[in-house]
């Protein structure tokens, strides 16, 4: 028997219940049903059932949980006209709802995205709330975005008198937050910008999802430096970013770069042939009996620690620090004793605080001005976040080579920031970036200047901020090194991906209409799809990085695909008989892998089930297990 290909995306239900049968197998009764009353006893006491139990809910909470766990029925076609290095880059732009992205995304980036950062609606009442559907999210997500029905829903304002206000943004962000959580590795972090209208709730659904136990931070960003004097009572000044690690065990950040500013406070007074060094205070709360003692100063002056508190260390390594000269009692020999911290022995990097002054990571106001510099002096877009805080939120805690994920891309600064920090650290950060493509008004000028979604900017910002990273890359490297970089090393593409239905027909027929359908499935495939759309389908359905690296050969002028490197073969073919299938053989061979996997077009066996047998044998018999062979 050959298994078929699927057109769902994992299911995580069905994985969840994996991972119980693996823990717990006594638990399964009937296949794939659990044992809820087994399940109490095994834990024991570990179950809550009171009623009476602390909990955070709303109204529909269940159904969003449920929602994040139903697979989707879509697929992400490619999109290379709109695109910039199709062919090589290792950064991705992604057009659709990103619920069903993440869905999709689940099997080829399962624990490996290190950072995610998100600036999601805030929920002011003037911000779009998506409306997710989730008996089919990909038809939904068509209709809102007028893709199928003109008369179809938009994506509505949730406004305050909407009387589930609060509800629906919690029903949106719920289910997109237990779907990214999967996608970050063990260490991975997620950044998330909001302000107070949803922080406090934000934080109780991040508690539930990530963990209470893996809070790192609540950073308070000065987006803005002067008050706006019509408001009545305060001018809010501020956002926040709320940090959360998957597992925050060993977690350690990158730290901040050390400063000139910071640099600038040591000195050497004393010339000191050890170099630069700024005074730490001697004396430590609350007060340890054993450091309490009297210290002379050279001038002769007796001192104490003050009240309830003792020295930093104990009478015979002060003696230690004395003699190394590591003591500074002031230029006259009569000050309170204080240590010498020396420059040359402090770390690289300084352990980042959580309120980010505007100084140090730009505010609202410069981000808006960059942009709108970017775009020849035309301004597309409100309150933007600067380059230099998305730099920092990369740099604390993305390694060189890791993936970046931004699900609510907006204007796409995220995808800016991380080709910057790769051309100033070398780097080879990737991005991924999600957005709805929401429809521009007309009147803006954004939509003047022939845009019509919010992706054409977002793509068009990242082409020129490439382009701009490029040449400055050229420029600050001219005459500087005997054998510059290449500037063509630096991944300034980007391969643009739209969410749409499957390109695997369904099976919907009734008794009237199975002539019909048997008609359609002569071709598997939905009309006006092409062969690089069910590659890539084909190659989230296998778990593959829609990044991979996709070669041809041919077999009698028949096409097959080679992706990434032999780990997966395609042959959408008409006429496929065992020479394809040898040729396939013979290219794994040369790669020296043991198996791989196969996917044959069912159609291209023209009904002849005894070539299509001989295939799927010809290839068990080299050693490819049964799991690995799939039509569609």
């Amino acid at each position: 028997m050959v298994n078929k290909l699927k057109g769902e995306s994992l299911d995580i239900t069905k994985q969840n219940i994996e991972r119980l049968k693996k823990l717990f197998p006594e638990v399964l009764t009937d296949g794939d049903k659990i044992d809820f009353d087994l399940l109490k006893t095994v834990l024991g006491q570990e179950v809550e059932e009171s009623n009476e139990r602390y909990q955070f809910t709303w109204h529909g909470k269940k159904k969003a949980i449920l929602g994040a766990q139903k697979p989707s029925k879509g697929t992400l076609r490619p999109v290379p006209e709109k695109s910039k290095n199709f062919d090589t880059t290792e950064n991705l732009y992604i057009e659709g709802d990103n619920l069903e992205v993440l869905k999709l995304l689940q099997k080829s980036y399962n624990g490996k995205i290190k950072l995610i950062y998100i600036d999601p609606p805030y929920n002011t009442g003037k911000d779009f709330v998506y409306k997710d559907n989730f008996t089919d999210g990909v038809q939904s997500y068509l209709e809102q975005t007028g893709q199928v029905d003109l008369q179809g829903n938009r994506l509505s304002t949730n406004t305050e008198s909407n009387g589930r206000f609060h509800t629906d943004w919690l029903n949106m962000m719920y289910p997109r937050l237990k779907l990214a959580r999967h996608l970050l590795t063990d260490d991975g972090v997620i950044f998330i910008s909001i302000d107070d209208s949803e922080q406090e709730k934000l934080k109780m659904i991040c508690n539930e999802v990530f963990g209470e136990h893996n809070f790192l931070a609540q950073v308070i960003w000065e987006r803005a430096y002067s008050p706006v004097n019509l408001k009545k009572n305060f001018s809010e000044s501020h956002d926040f970013i709320l940090v959360y690690g998957k597992n925050t065990n060993g977690l350690v950040s990158n730290g901040l770069k050390r400063t000139e500013a910071a640099n600038d406070r040591y000195a050497n007074p004393d010339n000191d042939p050890r170099g630069l060094w700024k005074s730490s205070d001697l004396s430590v709360g609350p007060a340890i009996e054993k450091n309490i003692y009297e210290i002379m100063t050279p001038s002769g002056r007796k001192v104490m620690p003050p009240n309830g508190y003792s020295w930093r260390l104990s009478k015979d390594k002060f003696a230690e620090y004395v003699e190394d000269n590591r003591i500074w009692f002031g230029p006259e020999g009569n000050n309170v004793p204080s240590i010498k911290r020396f420059l040359s022995e402090v770390k690289d990097t300084i352990t980042p605080m959580t309120i980010w002054k505007y100084q140090d990571v730009g505010h609202s106001q410069n981000a808006s001005q960059s942009l709108k510099k970017l775009f020849d002096g035309k301004a597309y877009f409100t309150y933007p976040k600067p380059i230099e805080l998305i730099k920092r939120i990369i740099e604390l805690y993305s390694n060189p080579d890791s993936i970046i994920l931004d699900f609510f891309s907006g204007s796409a600064t995220t995808a800016h920031a991380t080709m910057q920090l790769n051309a100033e650290d070398g780097g080879q950060r990737r991005f991924i970036m999600v957005q709805l493509p929401e429809g521009l008004e007309e009147r803006s000028e954004a939509y003047k200047d022939g845009y019509r979604t919010l992706c054409d900017i977002g793509v068009e910002r990242i082409h020129r901020a490439g382009e701009q990273i490029r040449q400055t890359f050229i420029e600050n490297q001219a005459g500087l090194l005997s054998e510059p970089i290449d500037p063509d090393s630096l991944d300034i593409g980007f391969k643009v991906l739209k969410l749409d239905t499957s390109n695997i027909r369904e099976w919907n027929a009734t008794f009237e209409t199975i002539e019909e359908e048997l008609d359609l499935f002569a071709t598997p495939f939905i009309e006006g799809r092409s062969e690089l759309d069910i590659v890539y389908e084909i190659m989230l359905k296998h778990g593959l990085a829609l990044t991979s690296v996709i070669e041809t050969f041919k077999v009698n002028k028949h096409r097959v695909y080679d992706i990434a490197c032999g780990h997966l073969f395609i042959c959408l073919a008409d006429n496929i008989d065992t020479h394809i299938v040898e040729a396939i053989i013979a290219k794994r061979d040369e790669y020296g892998m043991e198996t791989s996997s196969v996917v044959l077009s069912d159609a291209g066996f023209n009904g002849n089930d005894s070539e299509k047998l001989n295939c799927i044998e010809r290839l068990k018999d080299a050693g490819y297990p049964e799991d690995n062979v799939l039509t569609i």
